[in-house]
């Protein structure tokens, strides 16, 4: 499948909205946060999903048409036994908790990852959640489980050489994003970290070649509109070239203030 809504940022310049029309975050530091105040770590965990809700509110009120967050790695189950268990039931309850609102409220719920090693249950609520939620376009909210960029771009070239038996190579950019588990939304304009760490880890690689990125010491419990305006208005502060030149910029804003002849 080779149609795309969206197009690659190394290919075509995409048009730059002062908000950003996609944001992708990874939540860190609710552990922290917890030790802080002398609560297990856990308890963290379950305050993350209240700044989750805000965060998403905060979006929607602003004009954001995505959000896509980093809620477990392929490596946090290098994690104690015991917090991701509790991070799965965490999830379970949630989705169950919220599914309806997000309905109601026109969100499109999507999970993407590699479920199998996921409980049946869970499997079966996610699916549940996005049948719910498949046909609302309001605003759009993903959440990456068991989730890698390099298992991402290795699952996209394997479904891309199953869908194309006997062709031997020679695969587009394109062909290839399309197999991508976020084909379906444009790349992100701003990815924001919490907690301090600076880097992308292990998320979305593909999708961050052109993000603009922001990363604060605020950990992701206390991340709330007020810091999501922070990040927003420090991506309103960059000036986005895509490989161009400050004057080419200019020149492009002049050309289109010019009256019509």
């Amino acid at each position: 499948m080779v149609g795309r809504l969206f197009r690659s940022s190394t290919r075509e310049i995409p048009e730059v909205a002062s908000v950003p029309q996609h944001i992708a975050v990874i939540m860190d530091g609710n552990g922290r946060w917890a030790r802080k105040r002398l609560m297990p770590r856990v308890a963290g965990h379950s305050r993350g999903v209240e700044a989750l809700r805000a965060v998403t509110r905060g979006c929607i009120e602003r004009g954001v048409g995505y959000l896509t967050v980093f809620a477990f790695s392929s490596e946090n189950w290098r994690r104690p036994p015991d917090e991701v268990s509790f991070l799965m039931q965490l999830f379970l309850k949630s989705l169950r908790r919220e599914v309806k609102r997000l309905h109601e409220n026109g969100i499109r719920f999507r999970v993407i990852g590699d479920l199998s090693r996921f409980d049946s249950q869970l499997v079966g609520v996610v699916r549940e959640a996005e049948a719910l939620t498949a046909a609302n376009d309001r605003f759009h909210l993903t959440v990456a489980a068991n989730y890698g960029g390099r298992w991402d771009l290795m699952n996209a070239m394997s479904r891309l050489i199953a869908n194309n038996p006997g062709r031997d190579g020679d695969f587009s950019e394109d062909e290839l994003a399309a197999e991508l588990s976020m084909s379906f939304a444009p790349e992100p304009d701003l990815f924001i970290r919490t907690g301090g760490e600076k880097r992308i880890s292990i998320f979305m690689l593909w999708q961050l070649a052109y993000t603009e990125l922001y990363f604060t010491d605020t950990l992701w419990p206390d991340f709330d509109e007020a810091a999501l305006d922070m990040a927003i208005d420090s991506y309103q502060g960059r000036e986005r070239r895509f490989g161009r030149t400050s004057e080419q910029l200019k020149q492009s804003a002049a050309e289109l203030q010019e009256p019509n002849a």
